[in-house]
């Protein structure tokens, strides 16, 4: 890495700043579009399912326990089950496998 370290981090904040601010500087009315505000209310949950979901199945020595775990969460979930009950079963059918499969 050759130059200035300086002038890397001032670019890369001054780009993260930029890109922050400009929707709060250019869209200063109220957005009615359904389609959009519907739009803009999902991308936050489907930009953590994109993040954790490779970090789910990479998290274990086999994908296949890993994707286990992954199954049981949202069937228990789509059920009703409360945030531990699913975390501490997912758990549990992930150290299973990894039991069986190791």
């Amino acid at each position: 890495m050759s130059g200035n370290v300086y002038i890397y981090i001032l670019v890369m904040s001054l780009i993260t700043y930029l890109i922050r601010m400009l929707p709060l500087t250019l869209i200063r009315k109220t957005i009615r579009s359904p389609f959009l505000r519907s739009f803009l209310h999902y991308v936050p949950y489907v930009t953590l399912s994109v993040m954790t979901f490779p970090a789910i199945l990479s998290a274990t020595s086999s994908h296949w326990s890993g994707l286990a775990g992954f199954i049981t969460a949202v069937l228990l979930s789509y059920k009703g089950k409360g945030l531990i009950f699913v975390s501490l079963a997912s758990c549990l059918v992930v150290f299973l496998l990894e039991l069986i499969l190791v």
